[in-house]
């Protein structure tokens, strides 16, 4: 049997579920979860080998209306998916009945890609309410196919992964066999830091945050890293670090042994918090922090 290869990017609103889908297919957590919107800020590729197919996935920001610099760098990413695609994934739930960027729905429409439409977390709701909301996407996209999944529950993911396999081309593959993603390690340890400033942090906290690695030293027993949380204002340093540093140790507890669990290796976490003023409407600090090409 011949190789096949492609794109599959995945798109969809906040909270769909486009990074539970990702890491369900692959069977790693590449992609950060939290219940939080905007969880997701690179776009981030999962790369999925067997002998016959390289699929590379590629996990994107939710759609937004961007209201400053960081996040329009991320819609910059979310729009760069529908450049590249060979198979586009449009990521909704049972309730959902629009995009936050109705344009960014009309491009999809006009697509000359095949595009599939899943409808998450169907064990959210009830046959009535299913039925309703295929026949909605039928309607409104057409010349698409509409999949109902629980990513969650891993319901219907294997039909999808084998459906995606039909429609991909012959090709090589893009990368090596044995690659699961193409973000070095550093930028894995940085996500996993952040994860847990959205978990432990309430309102606008956790988005004023970037977690920055600024060593990275492998021995043989131990792998020593330094990290620094970058902050918006003075104001939010204080409650980062909490009173004698509780919650910032809470944030390195937690990370630290996810670390551990992601590079098989025994972390030995420093964090520190920093103040960037307005790093999220700062051009050179947006590029440095990895948001611009």
């Amino acid at each position: 049997m011949a190789h096949k290869s492609g794109f599959v990017n995945i798109v969809g609103n906040p909270n769909v579920g486009k990074s539970t889908f990702m890491n369900a297919l692959l069977g790693e957590k590449l992609s950060i979860i939290t219940s939080k919107a905007q969880t997701t800020r690179h776009r981030i590729f999962g790369i999925f080998n067997d002998d016959e197919h390289q699929i590379v996935f590629s996990d994107t920001p939710g759609i937004i209306k961007p209201s400053y610099a960081l996040q329009e760098n991320m819609m910059h990413f979310a729009h760069s998916t529908l450049k590249d695609a060979d198979v586009l994934i449009l990521m909704t739930t049972i309730k959902e009945k629009s995009l936050k960027d109705e344009m960014f729905l009309d491009t999809i429409s006009k697509m000359n890609v095949p595009v599939l439409v899943l409808i998450n977390k169907i064990d959210l709701s009830n046959q009535e309410e299913l039925e309703r909301a295929v026949a909605f996407w039928e309607e409104r996209l057409p010349n698409t196919e509409v999949y109902p999944i629980s990513a969650l529950e891993q319901f219907n993911t294997d039909m999808v992964l084998k459906r995606v396999k039909d429609l991909l081309d012959e090709g090589p593959a893009y990368f090596d066999k044995d690659a699961i993603t193409d973000k070095p390690e550093r930028f894995f340890v940085s996500e996993i830091i952040r994860e847990k400033v959205l978990l432990n942090y309430q309102k606008e906290i956790p988005y004023s945050v970037e977690v920055v690695i600024e060593s990275f030293k492998e021995e043989e027993d131990i792998i020593r890293i330094s990290a620094v949380l970058y902050v918006t204002r003075d104001s939010q340093k204080g409650i980062i670090i909490g009173h004698k540093g509780k919650e910032i140790k809470r944030v390195g507890s937690q990370a630290r042994r996810d670390i551990e669990r992601f590079l098989g290796k025994k972390v030995f976490l420093e964090t520190f918090v920093k103040v960037s003023k307005n790093w999220r409407e700062n051009e050179k600090q947006l590029k440095r922090f990895g948001y611009q090409q």
